[in-house]
């Protein structure tokens, strides 16, 4: 089936945003812009946490592993779409379309992993701090971290091989700026019942659980919180948790919205607005939602910065 499969298409065209010129030169400054600042912000909180010995604990060792999804995750779709807009091209084949939508999503499973066991680190910070040294071990760390990967891993690998046994022997025009899951179903000429079941099915599994881990995560803490006696102890607390907050209902909002939903039902503009917002806004608002609001983190970034710049005397 595959082998019919790149007969009949052997490449795939993406459209991207817009067909006026005027418009495409605002957009390409505009997410070449988001990029670097996605890029280089989350690669200052790797290379602050690195190269800080206090802040090698299980809070920093997820968030510079998050920082390195959302580089990775932004690397795959917006470097494409800048480059068809530089080369005048919108052409992407076959095995490559494929390829994109695999990483696409798997960096999709380890934001959502991520951001879950993030919230349970904070949890048992704040609900259990006397244990937190005993149940927050290094092994742990690394088997929630290398879980994350085996499931992301495996999960959208099923997809895919799914995807790949559909024929596409019409249209090859993709409304969308990458290689989208939906986008391609509608395209197939095959009987994409399977494909849209299993979506529903593992989507409901990989993206609620977390989900609802994280909300139940920070309902415990906001209660231990509240019991608090500080006034201002509460108000900083109850601040960094709904700016987390925002960030985890930007994300999961816009993908439920966004893959929940019947291939039919989906337009394109509206699809191309809400992909914006998780593949390209949330992984630049992540460094500044979990790291600059933080005491330690901006610390170990201007020491970063201040050693770059006076090596550089």
């Amino acid at each position: 089936m595959r082998g019919t499969n790149q007969l009949s298409i052997s490449e795939f065209l993406l459209l991207g945003f817009s067909r006026q010129p005027q418009q495409q030169q605002l957009l390409f400054v505009l997410f070449l812009s988001m990029y670097l600042v996605t890029v280089l912000g989350n690669l200052l909180i790797i290379l602050a946490i690195s190269t800080d010995s206090r802040l090698h604990t299980p809070m920093y060792f997820f968030l510079s592993n998050l920082s390195f999804v959302d580089v990775c995750f932004s690397s795959t779709t917006v470097p494409k779409m800048l480059t068809n807009h530089i080369h005048g091209s919108h052409s992407i084949s076959f095995s490559g379309c494929l390829t994109q939508m695999y990483f696409v999503f798997v960096f999709v499973d380890m934001d959502n992993f991520l951001l879950a066991v993030m919230s349970y680190d904070r949890f048992v910070a704040v609900c259990h701090p006397l244990h937190y040294t005993t149940k927050m071990s290094r092994q742990l760390w690394a088997l929630l971290v290398s879980g994350s990967w085996v499931i992301a891993n495996l999960d959208v690998l099923v997809h895919t091989l799914l995807m790949a046994r559909l024929s596409f022997c019409a249209d090859n025009v993709i409304h969308h700026f990458f290689c989208d899951v939906t986008p391609l179903l509608q395209l197939s000429c095959s009987d994409t019942q399977l494909n849209e079941l299993l979506i529903f099915i593992y989507a409901g599994l990989i993206m609620i659980s977390p989900l609802i881990c994280i909300l139940v995560s920070y309902i415990l803490i906001a209660c231990a919180v509240w019991r608090v006696p500080s006034t201002k102890g509460k108000w900083k607390a109850f601040s960094t948790c709904s700016s987390h907050l925002a960030v985890v209902f930007i994300f999961y909002g816009t993908i439920i919205s966004l893959y929940f939903n019947p291939s039919f039902s989906h337009s394109s503009n509206k699809d191309i607005a809400v992909a914006v917002m998780f593949t390209v806004v949330t992984p630049m608002l992540n460094p500044f939602i979990y790291s600059l609001r933080n005491k330690d983190m901006k610390g170990a970034i201007r020491r970063v910065v201040s050693m770059k710049f006076f090596s550089t005397q």
